[in-house]
């Protein structure tokens, strides 16, 4: 279920500001949309897996905390961010 090297370096290589940058709000939602939608999949499958359950939404709420201080900072690259990932907006 977890992220493997690849696709993880393959994200932040995606989303990166610099070469060295892996923290950035861009990366973190990138990393948190792909464990979102594994664990969307897993709970599909596996319907009263509560803690993963428990898991999913705090990975949501961290990523909408990442998307609100991204709009609050910089609005063209959280309209950039959320259209390329496909993440609705309010």
């Amino acid at each position: 279920m977890a992220l493997t090297k690849e696709e993880k370096s393959q994200l932040i290589g995606e989303s990166h500001r610099h070469e060295n940058d892996t923290g950035s709000p861009e990366v973190q939602v990138a990393i948190l949309t792909r464990r979102i939608q594994q664990l969307t999949g897993h709970l599909q499958i596996h319907k009263h897996d509560e803690s993963s359950r428990r898991g999913l939404l705090k990975m949501v709420g961290q990523r909408r905390k990442h998307l609100s201080y991204l709009k609050r900072k910089d609005v063209a690259a959280y309209l950039a961010l959320t259209e390329r990932l496909g993440i609705r907006r309010k």
